[in-house]
C-alpha cells in the first residue's frame, strides 16, 4: 500500500516524535542515573566490612564470664560455605543469581505488571545482588528512588566483584533475626552449631529468614518457621538440589532450637547480667558494639566454689524433704528408636539447669535404674536413688528425671523447688569476690542476692549488741533470759515471743546469749537501749535505715534485707568500723584497649585517720588523698562509722558462736579465724548463715521465693551453713589464718561466769573476758549473795 505525501509526512513526524522520546526517556534514565549514581557509595566498602564488637565481661584473673552484643556475626569465605547452604539460599531467594548480570530484568517486569494490575508495589525482582545493595547501603522503604538506587548499586557490584565475592558478602551480611548477621552468626544462634554442621532441614530454616527476619524466625514463630523451611526444601527439590528421600527425610525433622550461649570460662551469669544493665545504663546501646571489655572483682576459682557450694546445700535440702514426681514423659514410640533423630529432639527439649542433665528410664525394678541419656545410656545402683525411696512402681518407661554428676558418682536428683542466694565480698574494699543468684541463672534471671528482702532473723543480732556496746553494754553485761509478754491494745493478740525451742535459762552474760542467739535476751537488750538509740546507730553498719522496724520485733530479725546488705553490713564488723560499697566493676577498656572507666572504691584504712605530717603548723590539716595501690587503681579512705573497740568485740563473740555455738559445725574447716552468725525467721521461712574471715565475708541464704516454710528444724545451722563452708573451703585455701588486732581501749578482766562482775581473788572458776577499759564491771560485795539469788531464779525458770 502506499501512503500519499500527508499521510507520510504525518508518520514520519509520529516516528520522529517517538525517537525523541526515546532520546528523551534515555537522556533521562542517564541522567537520573548519573544523579543518583553520583551520591551512592563505593563499592569498595564491601569489602571491608565494619563488624560491631560485643560487650566482654571478665573476670579479674582474665576469664570470661559473659558476652553480649547488638549483632553477631562468623565471617566465612566463599570456599567454607557448604554448597547446601549456597543451593538452599539460591532456591529461596535468587535461582538465577549465576546468570544475570546483577538485575533480573525478568523478575523486575514481572513485578511492574503487577502493580500496573493491582496497584500493589511487590518485593518481588530483588536478586541477591540487589539484596546486599540495600542491606549494605540502603534503607528498606518500598519507595520507586530506593528501588533505581539499588539497581544502579547492584549493576555497579557486579561490574566490581565476581559471583563467588558477591555470594560470600550477602551470606555474610544478611540480616537474620535474633541480632544474627550472616548464616556463619544464625547457625550458632538457633541451632548452637557451626555452619558445616546443620542438617538439610536447619539450613532451610536459615534460608528463608530473609524474607522476613524477626517474624519468621524459629524463635519467635516455629509454625511460620517450618512452613518457610519446608518451601525452600520445595524449592530445592524443584531446582534439582536435592532428591526426592532428601526432601522427604528433611521436612519430617523436627525442629529444635538450641539457642546460643557463649562459651564463657567461668559460670557467673548473675554477676554478667548485672555489669551488663551497668554498661546500658552509661553507655546506652552502644554498650553492645563498641567492644568494651570489663574487668570486674570476681575471683574465677571462689566463683566456682560458691556455684558448686550453693548448688550442692539446695539438692541436700531437696533429698531431705523427698522425691516429687517426673518431670515429664516422652512417649513410647520415641523411646523405642533411641538413636532417632526425634528422640534426640524430644530429650533435648529438657535442657541442663544448674548443671542436672535430663535422662529418660528405659528400665527400673527398684534396685536399679537404666536411664538414656544425650551421652549414652546409663545405669544407677540403689545407693544413688535410695534418698528418694522409690519402689518399683515409682518409675515407668519414658518417664523424664534429672542426674546430678557433681560428686565421685552420678546420682538421681530434681530440680530444687527452694531457691538461695551467695555473696561474698572483700571487707577491705567491698570487692565482689563471688555471688550466685540462684540455682540457674536461665531457669530464672532474679537475682536473690541484689533483689530478694528477706528477713533477717537473727542474723539481725549482732548489729543489736554492737548498738549495747556502743552505749555502756560489755559482753559481760548480765540479762534475764525468761519469757516477756506484751499485751498491747494496738495488736491483735497478746506478744509473747519464745527462744527457740522454748526453753528459758535465766540470767546471762551477752556473750553467752549471741552464741546461743537468745531471743529474749535480745528483747530486753532492745528494751534497755531503747529503740530510738538502735534505729539511730544501726544504720552506721551500712543498712538500710527505712527498712528498720520501730517496734520490739527489730530484736528478732523482723527487718528485711538482700544478701549484699547483710554481707555489706558484716562487712563493717570484719574491718573494724569501716562502711565499704560493695562493687563489682574494676575498670572497663574500648576494643583499642584504652581505659574508659576505672572503679575507686572506698577502702577501710585504720592508718587512713592518722593525721599526715604538714611543715606548716600554722596550714590546715589537708583531708586523707586518693591513694594508688599496685594495680595503679585508685582509692579512697571509707567512713569510720563504728567505733573499733565495738567491731571488734562484736566479731570476738561470733568467733565464739563457730566455736561452741550455733554454727559450731564450722570448727570443721580447722581454722581459728572465722565468725559469724546463723539466721532463722518464724516457721523456719528463711534460713541464713553470715560469716568472716578477716579478709573475707560471706552470706548464704536459703528459702522459697514466695516466702513458705522450710520444714521444721531447717534452721540457718543445717540449711544454710553447709553452703558457707563449702565456699570457705575453698575460698581459704592457702590463705593465712589471721584474726583483727584488738585495737587500744580495751582490757582483759578476770569475771564471775555465773554474775559477770569482777572475779574474787582464787575465784576456780572466774573466766577472763575482755571489756572497755572505762566499763570495767564492778567488784560483787557480796559474791554468797549474788550466787543464791542467781540459784533463786534459775530455780523459778
Amino acid at each position: 500500500m502506499t501512503l500519499d505525501k500527508p499521510a507520510l509526512r504525518v508518520l514520519l513526524w509520529l516516528l520522529a516524535a517517538a525517537l525523541l522520546l526515546a532520546a528523551l526517556a534515555v537522556a533521562a534514565l542517564f541522567g537520573a542515573a548519573h544523579y543518583y549514581g553520583r551520591d551512592l557509595p563505593s563499592v569498595a566498602s564491601l569489602r571491608e566490612l565494619q563488624l560491631s564488637v560485643p560487650l566482654r565481661i571478665y573476670s579479674r584473673d582474665g576469664k570470661l564470664m559473659g558476652e553480649f552484643g547488638s549483632e553477631r556475626r562468623a565471617l566465612l569465605r566463599f570456599e567454607d560455605l557448604p554448597p547446601r547452604v549456597v543451593q538452599a539460599f539460591l532456591a529461596a531467594e535468587d535461582d538465577r543469581f549465576f546468570e544475570h548480570p546483577g538485575v533480573d530484568w525478568q523478575g523486575l517486569l514481572r513485578a511492574a505488571l503487577k502493580y500496573a494490575a493491582t496497584g500493589e508495589k511487590s518485593q518481588g525482582g530483588s536478586t541477591i545482588t540487589m539484596q546486599l545493595a540495600r542491606n549494605v547501603f540502603l534503607s528498606s522503604e518500598r519507595t520507586f528512588t530506593r528501588k533505581f538506587k539499588e539497581i544502579l548499586l547492584a549493576l555497579r557490584i557486579e561490574r566490581e566483584l565476581d559471583k563467588p565475592q558477591i555470594m560470600a558478602l550477602y551470606l555474610n551480611k544478611i540480616f537474620l533475626g535474633e541480632r544474627a548477621y550472616g548464616v556463619g552468626a544464625a547457625a550458632l544462634v538457633y541451632f548452637g552449631r557451626d555452619v558445616g554442621s546443620l542438617s538439610l532441614g536447619e539450613t532451610a530454616v536459615i534460608a528463608g529468614l530473609p524474607k522476613a527476619p524477626s517474624r519468621d524466625n524459629p524463635v519467635a514463630n516455629p509454625v511460620r518457621a517450618t512452613e518457610r523451611r519446608d518451601y525452600v526444601l520445595r524449592r530445592m527439590r524443584e531446582l534439582g538440589y536435592i532428591s526426592r528421600a532428601e526432601y522427604e527425610e528433611a521436612v519430617a525433622e523436627p525442629l529444635v532450637v538450641q539457642p546460643y550461649r557463649p562459651q564463657v570460662e567461668v559460670e557467673a551469669d548473675y554477676v554478667a547480667e548485672m555489669v551488663r544493665a551497668e554498661m546500658v545504663a552509661r553507655f546506652g546501646e552502644e554498650a553492645y558494639s563498641r567492644g568494651l571489655n570489663v574487668t570486674t572483682t570476681v575471683d574465677a576459682s571462689r566463683q566456682t566454689a560458691a556455684n558448686a557450694a550453693l548448688r550442692q546445700a539446695l539438692l541436700e535440702y531437696d533429698r531431705r524433704h523427698g522425691w516429687r514426681g517426673t518431670e515429664a514423659r516422652i512417649p513410647a514410640e520415641l523411646l523405642a528408636q533411641p538413636q532417632s533423630p526425634e528422640f534426640t529432639a524430644a530429650l533435648g527439649r529438657y535442657a541442663p539447669v544448674g548443671g542436672l542433665q535430663a535422662a529418660v528410664v528405659q528400665a527400673f525394678d527398684g534396685n536399679e535404674l537404666a536411664l538414656l541419656t544425650a551421652s549414652g545410656p546409663l545405669t544407677l545402683g540403689d545407693e544413688s536413688f535410695a534418698w528418694a525411696k522409690l519402689d518399683a512402681a515409682g518409675l515407668a518407661p519414658g518417664d523424664v528425671v534429672r542426674i546430678d554428676s557433681s560428686g565421685d558418682a552420678p546420682r538421681l536428683a530434681q530440680i530444687p523447688e527452694a531457691q538461695g542466694a551467695l555473696v561474698a565480698l572483700n571487707p577491705d574494699d567491698g570487692a565482689i569476690e563471688a555471688l550466685v543468684g540462684g540455682f540457674d541463672f536461665f531457669a530464672g534471671k532474679f537475682n536473690r542476692v541484689t533483689q530478694a528482702r528477706r528477713q533477717a532473723g537473727s542474723g539481725f543480732k549482732p548489729f543489736l549488741y554492737a548498738t549495747a556496746m556502743a552505749h555502756g553494754y560489755t559482753p559481760a553485761s548480765v540479762l534475764l533470759d525468761a519469757p516477756v509478754v506484751f499485751d498491747d491494745p494496738r495488736l491483735e493478740s497478746t506478744w509473747r515471743p519464745e527462744n527457740y525451742g522454748g526453753d528459758i535459762k535465766g540470767p546471762m552474760r551477752l556473750r553467752e546469749a549471741l552464741v546461743q542467739s537468745r531471743n529474749l535476751v535480745s528483747i530486753r537488750l532492745l528494751m534497755g537501749i531503747g529503740i530510738d538509740t538502735a534505729l539511730d546507730f544501726i544504720p552506721r553498719f551500712g543498712l538500710p535505715a527505712d527498712r528498720l522496724p520501730r517496734d520490739l520485733t527489730m530484736a528478732l530479725g523482723s527487718a528485711v534485707f538482700t544478701p549484699l546488705e547483710m554481707a555489706r553490713g558484716y562487712a563493717t564488723i570484719a574491718n573494724g568500723g569501716f562502711v565499704v560499697d560493695p562493687y563489682v566493676i574494676v575498670e572497663v577498656r574500648d576494643s583499642a584497649g584504652e581505659i574508659v572507666e576505672r572503679a575507686q572504691p572506698r577502702r577501710a584504712c585504720p592508718e587512713c585517720l592518722l593525721p599526715p605530717p604538714v611543715a606548716d603548723e600554722t596550714q590546715p590539716t589537708p583531708l586523707p588523698t586518693a591513694v594508688a595501690d599496685e594495680a595503679e587503681a585508685e582509692w579512697l579512705p571509707a567512713e569510720q562509722a563504728v567505733d573499733p573497740a565495738v567491731a571488734w568485740l562484736v566479731g570476738d563473740m561470733l568467733h565464739d558462736v563457730t566455736v561452741r555455738g550455733t554454727a559450731a559445725k564450722v570448727a570443721q574447716l580447722q581454722r581459728n579465724d572465722l565468725a559469724g552468725k546463723t539466721g532463722t525467721t518464724n516457721d523456719e521461712t528463711d534460713a541464713w548463715f553470715n560469716g568472716f574471715q578477716r579478709h573475707h565475708v560471706a552470706v548464704v541464704w536459703v528459702g522459697f521465693d514466695q516466702p513458705t516454710p522450710l520444714g521444721r528444724g531447717e534452721v540457718g545451722g543445717r540449711a544454710a551453713l553447709p553452703a558457707w563452708m563449702d565456699y570457705m573451703r575453698v575460698a581459704l585455701d592457702g590463705v593465712p589464718q589471721e584474726r583483727a588486732p584488738r585495737p587500744p581501749g580495751l582490757v582483759n578482766v578476770r569475771i564471775d561466769r555465773e554474775t559477770g562482775f569482777l572475779a574474787a581473788a582464787g575465784d576456780p572458776d572466774a573466766i577472763f573476758e575482755t571489756v572497755p577499759q572505762n566499763a570495767i564491771p564492778p567488784a560483787m560485795e557480796n559474791p554468797q549473795q549474788h550466787r543464791d539469788e542467781r540459784n533463786g531464779l534459775q530455780e523459778l525458770f
